[in-house]
């Protein structure tokens, strides 16, 4: 059967009545196309903002084609578990523009929300969320792998190559919201998912909200993200694995007080566990927000082998703080700990643990082999790499985040590893200026100014 994309058209000016979740009923009265994919992909196109866009089914944009998004315009995914999960994929090969702007942001939202207020913030799964893949490395035997969230039978979901310098596209100005659909056996969709994404991709002013799993992952590759919001996730607000060496620079995460797991999950190999290029991205200029210091979960945990920089960051809201994984006679993320590729630097903590210098940081047994020495080592760490327990003047509360720092967090700063870094002379995500205000759907709905 030859391969086709189905696109239905409605030009007059009609009302569509589409339920989203239990609560809200959407009217689209202008052009709508729903975009149905029956193996041929979206071709090479431009989706513009006077139009209306809805994703049935998984859409991709296949090797060799290029998906042009005009500022402004949103794209809605039908709602649908399992098979009839509804998500937008870029296949290895492929490239997404999405240039949207301060004013004109691109959204990606499920089909019920009208943007004013429909849809609740803080709901998730309503849809799936937005997969790219491309050519970059992966720390497996294999060299490639299967995305997660995508059926096994559809070959367009495989990823990874040996490209690190790989281009899927540009993404700007980009807000994803409520997604993380299940396809099933607990599989769901993240916000924004990267496989093997090379250094070519630009990503850059991007939010991922109230997805149903994680706010975005990366599995291996070496893409660059700069001004990241990833807020009242599921699962973690920031998950990488299977090699992943970037960089990063102004994240953001807020942890749902009511749901998620880690801040930041730091995964490496896992066929095999020790499998190269390690797991090292160098992030500077985070904010992490966690769920609560009442509430069981870590700031940061590295396992399996990974290891990650990261500097002149701030720490704050979390029962627990760094976790590093020790197994006896195995490399292992202590063992990266060691040789430097793993280091916790010039950061500020606070209300994280307990708030001491002595209880944030922690190694853990991954066989049950003793510890104390790795503890006592790591622990000291601390304050030999500068991090100090230090109180950033936030206001952090479950309806409203005000993260400009109230005094100064610019003392000891980390110097940049290099030129991609813009200097700063302040840790944390944000100065004086709040570059998420505007085009968020955290600032918009009030949790930030």
């Amino acid at each position: 059967m030859k391969a086709y994309i189905q696109i239905t058209l409605f030009n007059l000016m009609i009302i569509v009545l589409i339920s989203c979740d239990r609560k809200s009923d959407y009217i689209i009265d202008s052009d709508f196309e729903a975009i149905e994919d029956n193996g041929g992909g979206t071709g090479t196109t431009t989706w513009t903002s006077d139009k209306q866009y809805l994703l049935d089914g998984l859409v991709f944009v296949n090797d060799g084609q290029t998906l042009t998004i005009e500022a402004g315009t949103v794209v809605r995914g039908k709602t649908g578990q399992g098979e009839n999960a509804s998500a937008l994929i870029v296949a290895r090969g492929g490239k997404l523009i999405a240039e949207g702007t301060a004013d004109k942001p691109v959204i990606f939202t499920c089909v019920g929300d009208d943007l004013e207020g429909s849809v609740p913030v803080m709901t998730k799964g309503l849809w799936g969320g937005l997969i790219i893949l491309g050519n970059a490395r992966l720390n497996l035997q294999t060299g490639e792998s299967h995305i997660e969230g995508i059926p096994f039978y559809e070959t367009r979901g495989i990823f990874g190559g040996d490209d690190d310098e790989d281009n899927s596209g540009i993404l700007k100005y980009v807000s994803i919201r409520h997604g993380g659909t299940n396809i099933g056996e607990g599989n769901e969709i993240n916000g924004l998912t990267l496989g093997g994404v090379g250094s070519g991709t630009t990503i850059e002013k991007i939010e991922i909200i109230s997805n149903k799993d994680d706010g975005i992952e990366f599995f291996g590759g070496r893409v660059n993200c700069r001004y990241v919001v990833s807020a009242f996730n599921g699962d973690d607000a920031f998950d990488y694995d299977l090699g992943y060496s970037g960089k990063g620079q102004f994240w953001l995460a807020i942890q749902d007080p009511g749901d998620g797991d880690l801040i930041l999950e730091c995964g490496g190999g896992t066929d095999p566990e020790i499998g190269m290029p390690y797991s090292i991205p160098v992030i500077y200029n985070g904010t992490f927000v966690g769920r609560g210091s009442h509430i069981t979960n870590n700031a940061a945990q590295f396992s399996m082998n990974s290891a990650g920089k990261f500097a002149n960051s701030i720490f704050t809201n979390q029962s627990g703080g760094i976790k590093i994984e020790y197994k006896d006679n195995s490399s292992n993320s202590y063992t990266q700990f060691e040789s430097g590729n793993l280091e916790i630097k010039n950061n500020i903590f606070w209300d994280i643990a307990e708030n001491t210098a002595e209880d944030i940081f922690n190694v853990y047994a991954g066989n049950g082999t003793n510890t104390t020495s790795q503890n006592q080592v790591f622990k000291a760490y601390f304050t030999q790499a500068m991090n100090i327990v230090s109180d950033p003047g936030f206001t952090i509360s479950p309806d409203y985040y005000r993260l400009i720092p109230l005094v100064n967090v610019g003392e000891n700063m980390a110097p940049l590893p290099d030129s991609w870094f813009i200097q700063v002379n302040y840790k944390g995500a944000f100065g004086i200026v709040n570059w998420a205000s505007g085009w968020t759907l955290l600032s918009e709905a009030g949790y930030m100014d």
